[in-house]
């Protein structure tokens, strides 16, 4: 168990950190299903740049793009928003100009 009593779970083979990113897979891969989203990817990793120097690296939990837009939507399965993440999170979206949904 994690310091966040986080439950380690496993779906199609995949592990996922908690019981409630793995409940949320699944609900993603039924949406995709009913192609109500496409081009679902897991754990994609973007660097996270301050005047030119990498400072650090987030990871999304998701990223997929919603019938009918243009644009992607990142997905972060929220318990605890950490300091670390809270700073990562304001890098991302001034960088890349998408607000991460949290979920």
């Amino acid at each position: 168990m994690s310091k966040y009593r986080a439950v380690p779970t496993i779906v199609d083979g995949i592990r996922f950190a908690s019981k409630k990113e793995a409940r949320r897979y699944r609900e993603l891969k039924l949406l995709e299903k009913a192609g109500e989203i496409k081009d679902l990817e897991l754990q994609k990793k973007y660097s996270l740049l301050v005047a030119g120097s990498k400072v650090g690296v987030y990871i999304a939990d998701f990223v997929y793009q919603e019938k009918g837009n243009d644009f992607l939507t990142v997905e972060d399965v929220k318990g605890v928003r950490t300091p670390v993440y809270r700073l990562k999170k304001k890098i991302f979206e001034a960088m890349y100009r998408i607000e991460i949904r949290e979920t």
